[in-house]
């Protein structure tokens, strides 16, 4: 089953609005085995809205639309559909039910516009909305393929993908084509985003199931292994040979799996090794200290630390040579090793850490430039 998302909303295009709703739903459809090829964003527009259902449903046996099915004028979802398919709306007595049911337990009155949210897609049935008043949308069309429109607000749609659109997916697709679409992320760093295509440029080539997708994070890179399988013990036996064939080639840079940032690897290893550290910021402000007790636990492993801007702080807290900086300057090897030397012979740890740098924006000079850094 190939499926496709539509976001519906201006405020989306905007940036007023960010959008969490598609990545949920990707991540469930990848959980269920269903390819997704295609998320488009699309403001409040009823002819684009219809103009990219028409593209959808050329695409996908599944189109899945999130917004737009609010009670307000500016709500065109479901007016949209029906233009792609040449239907008109028609009252859902259901539907309308169920609306005035949560304004009564609510104790309030309907406005008449609610009325509006009953209205369907001729043939559309009513996906019962359990957080709100707005009621999911099930339009199965006569070539097989079928709509689904989900409110926008992000509980509410949670709420009718988990109760009435996952049972629908499973239902319709059989136990013969029944999949899942597992990933395994390897974390690099000491190697940039392009040295480490070069390195692998062929295993990636070379993929079609699993596929190998680099990108690229915050100080690191990440290579995600993907497969489809009937289950996931099968899709982990796909990509067991793929990851050794990576680790082969880039085992000097790798440092984890998943979601554990470097922080996580270096507490676990500094835990199971029983050694303390202690640490010395100098461009960094703290920042590196920080990293390193964000971990539950930290209390195990780092002793303290110690933010020296100033020479002065780096001679009257670290004990670095003041001879040593005059000759070198505090952003050198030599001073850098210093203070590390200091910070653990400070703090009575096993380890010593510290780095001193240039941050910029100024202060840099040709011999020294902004960004050079020393750890």
């Amino acid at each position: 089953m190939i499926a496709e998302l539509i976001m519906v909303g201006t405020e989306l295009l905007l940036g007023e609005v960010i959008d969490t709703n598609s990545a949920y739903l990707a991540q469930r459809l990848a959980e269920l085995g269903v390819d997704l090829y295609y998320v488009s964003r699309v403001g409040d527009n009823r002819r684009r809205i219809a103009q990219l259902v028409k593209q959808a449903h050329q695409r996908a046996d599944l189109i899945i639309i999130s917004g737009g099915l609010g009670p307000t004028t500016d709500d065109l979802t479901k007016e949209a559909v029906a233009d792609a398919f040449g239907l008109e709306l028609a009252l859902c007595t259901e539907a309308l039910a169920e609306i005035e049911e949560h304004f009564c337990r609510l104790g309030r009155p309907m406005s008449e516009n609610n009325k509006r949210q009953a209205y369907l897609p001729a043939g559309g049935k009513a996906l019962s909305n359990p957080k709100g008043t707005a009621p999911g949308v099930l339009l199965e069309l006569p070539d097989g393929k079928a709509v689904i429109m989900l409110p926008g607000v992000p509980v509410e749609l949670k709420a009718i993908m988990e109760d009435s659109v996952i049972p629908y997916i499973q239902r319709n697709l059989g136990e013969e084509n029944r999949a899942v679409i597992y990933s395994k992320v390897l974390r690099f760093y000491g190697l940039g985003e392009s040295a480490i295509d070069n390195i692998v440029q062929d295993i990636i080539a070379a993929q079609t199931n699993p596929t190998i997708a680099p990108y690229a994070g915050s100080g690191e890179v990440r290579l995600r292994i993907t497969a489809k399988a009937a289950d996931e013990s099968e899709a982990l036996r796909l990509i067991e040979p793929v990851e050794r064939q990576l680790l082969d080639r880039l085992a000097p840079y790798f440092y984890g799996y998943g979601d554990e940032g470097l922080e996580i690897v270096v507490a676990r290893l500094l835990l199971s090794q029983k050694k303390t550290v202690a640490v010395a910021e100098s461009c960094t402000g703290g920042l590196i200290s920080h990293k390193l007790t964000n971990v539950p636990g930290s209390s195990g492993y780092y002793m303290q630390g110690a933010v020296t801007y100033s020479n002065a702080a780096k001679t009257g807290v670290l004990g670095v040579d003041p001879e040593l900086l005059a000759q070198f300057g505090a952003v050198s090897k030599q001073v850098a090793k210093a203070m590390a030397e200091g910070v653990r012979q400070w703090a009575g740890t096993d380890i010593g850490l510290a780095v001193t740098g240039i941050a910029g924006p100024g202060g840099g000079s040709a011999a020294k430039p902004v960004g050079l850094v020393y750890f």
